[in-house]
Order: structure tokens, then sequence, then C-alpha cells
């Protein structure tokens, strides 16, 4: 995005058309917002121990892992709508069965209107980040709308 400010003469920018053009980034790339420190917990593992996982570490998800690989995602939803209603809030039922699988990545790179689209598209809060294959961190839509309000404020303010 171009903004030209006439008038300015000492202004150290590229002149466009009369005036000057000024660059302001208008999107942030989602490392720039993602948590890197990541919860998970095993496939294997019971759902009362990821839920005290997530309690402890103060988070809404934590990413299932099966021999150390990212399989899906078990979030406060998946307690609310799959373990409590059907009353399997008992200690044998394990984070992969009832984990949100599959699970959905984007890479480090891409926009956060990209993020938001995704999400939106596969009705998810949350995605996992890749950076050149490894898993880099985890990006909610929280994360999203404050980057993009970060944003926002940056432009209102020129």
């Amino acid at each position: 995005m171009a903004i030209t400010a006439k008038g300015d003469e000492n202004l150290d920018l590229p002149k466009k058309q009369g005036g000057y053009v000024m660059t302001i980034p208008t999107t942030l790339n989602v490392r720039e917002v993602m948590t890197e420190d990541l919860t998970s917990v095993e496939t294997t593992d019971k759902v009362i121990a990821a839920i005290e996982v997530m309690t402890k570490n103060d988070v809404g998800s934590v990413v299932v892992t099966q021999d150390g690989k990212p399989v899906g995602i078990f979030t406060e939803r998946d307690i609310l709508k799959k373990v409590c209603p059907r009353q399997l809030c008992t200690k044998s039922v394990t984070a992969g069965e009832i984990m949100s699988k599959p699970l959905i990545h984007i890479e480090a790179d891409a926009g956060l209107g990209q993020a938001s689209s995704l999400m939106s598209l596969k009705d998810v809060r949350r995605l996992l980040v890749m950076d050149k294959g490894k898993v880099a961190g985890i990006v909610t839509q929280k994360d999203v709308m404050k980057g993009t309000l970060e944003t926002f404020m940056s432009l209102a303010s020129m």
C-alpha cells in the first residue's frame, strides 16, 4: 500500500506524480503473532491429564502427538462437546479418542488474511504453524485479531 504525502520537500521519499510515496506494511505474517512454545500431550494420555496440562499452562488447547509428531488438537470445545455431554469425563478416556482432526496447519510466512480465511473455511480457531516442514508454533483467532488491530492502529496513526 502506498500513501502519497504532498508538499513536504524535506522527506527523503521517492516522488510519485508530484507527491511522495511512503510504504507501510499492511499485513503481518503468522510468524509475527504465533505462540512458539507449544503445549502438547500424547494420543495415549488420558483426557484428565490433558485438562490438567491445559490448566497448569493456562491454555485453551494442547497439540496431540503420536510418536512425537502432531496428529490433532485437543481444545476446550472438545471437552464441552465430546467429553462431558456423553459422561465420558472419566480417567480412562484418552486425548486421542476425542481430539479434533485432521490438524489444520499454515506456513509461518503466510499472511494474517490467509490464516483468517483458512480458520473460517475449516471452522477452526487454531492453526498449527509450520516452518520448512517443522512445527514452529500455533496461531489462534485471538492472535490474528490482535495482529490485524495493530496493523489498523499503525495505519490510523499515519
